[in-house]
């Protein structure tokens, strides 16, 4: 396929036939991407000539973990091992891979985490210096940004270039144990999905009126645990289900929560598999759901809460003497 167009008509064309399989679905994607990527990489190199250095490009967010439900945003970044004057070339290089994207199908995220964006799309010295800046500052926005970086896994490219940007961040982090804590509390807010009577919490107000927040109320636990656990033991995947599988010798109580996680994958694209909206693909309208469906999302929601509680005592206790 050699143009924006023909991927858009192609992904169009099969995404419903995977769109009630994580598995399929989320390969689907990488399809998608990578053909659209190489398109980006071919305008560029006839515009300005061969990448001047040995390059990553990594997907993150539900991308990087293989979690993408039918209708997905972009995440993304890139890395060479160049200079900091080749960030002109590259970043030229992300502009066209986030055009090319939108074109096909993949909304520009909100919040700029894109190859277009300097912040993402930076040489192997100037990364290393980043994340040492992020973990140092240690605010809710630094960490914000290195936990989005720490589910990277890259798509084309050189795939060492994150697995020893990954290596760099557990050397500073052991360092320095209070980070496992800082880390803790910059996602231990919970947005409540179950009331004090058991009954669903949807939104109130807007738009969003009577549609529960799937991503907030359910995903986050399951997630934010699972990559905690993986900067502690320092595991380089970022598959929230490789995590579950990496861990489970160590931790088996962690483990037992990995089947309500496939659960929970499974039964998002139950409900949006006909999503074409991005702003809705989190958002499940209550009414569509029967007795037997409110039932199993509370119980998926509160194993989510549980694991969490139990991933923060393992970090408080395992982490807070070092």
């Amino acid at each position: 396929m050699n143009s924006y167009g023909e991927i858009m008509n192609w992904r169009q064309k099969n995404i419903k036939n995977v769109s009630t399989n994580p598995t399929q679905l989320n390969a689907l994607h990488d399809d998608v991407l990578r053909k659209t990527v190489n398109v980006a990489i071919e305008k560029v190199q006839s515009e300005w000539g061969n990448p001047p250095a040995p390059f990553a490009f990594f997907l993150m967010g539900s991308a990087g973990r293989f979690e993408q439900s039918v209708v997905s945003d972009q995440d993304h970044g890139l890395l060479y091992d160049g200079t900091p004057t080749d960030q002109e070339y590259f970043l030229k290089l992300g502009n066209e891979i986030s055009l090319g994207l939108e074109i096909v199908g993949y909304e520009l995220c909100d919040g700029k985490v894109m190859a277009s964006n300097p912040l993402w799309c930076q040489s192997i010295s100037d990364w290393k210096q980043q994340i040492s800046n992020w973990l140092t500052e240690a605010s809710w926005t630094t960490l914000r940004h290195f936990s989005t970086f720490m589910d990277a896994r890259v798509l084309i490219g050189e795939h060492q270039f994150i697995d020893q940007m990954k290596q760099y961040a557990f050397t500073i982090i052991q360092s320095e144990p209070r980070l496992y804590i800082r880390l803790i509390e910059n996602v231990d807010f919970i947005k409540k999905g179950v009331g004090v009577f058991g009954q669903l919490l949807t939104d109130s107000f807007g738009e969003k009126s009577g549609r529960i927040q799937l991503k907030q109320t359910t995903f986050f636990p399951y997630v934010n645990s699972l990559r905690l656990l993986s900067i502690k033991e320092t595991i380089l995947q970022s598959s929230t289900l490789v995590r579950f599988e990496t861990i489970k010798d160590k931790y088996p109580s962690i483990y037992q929560y990995e089947e309500c996680f496939r659960q929970l994958l499974q039964f998002r694209l139950h409900f949006q598999k006909d999503i074409t909206d991005y702003e809705r693909v989190h958002l499940i309208p209550i009414e569509k759901l029967s007795k037997q469906d409110k039932r199993e999302l509370k119980r998926i929601m509160k194993g989510g809460y549980h694991l969490f509680s139990d991933t923060k005592k393992i970090i408080e206790n395992e982490c807070s003497t070092w």
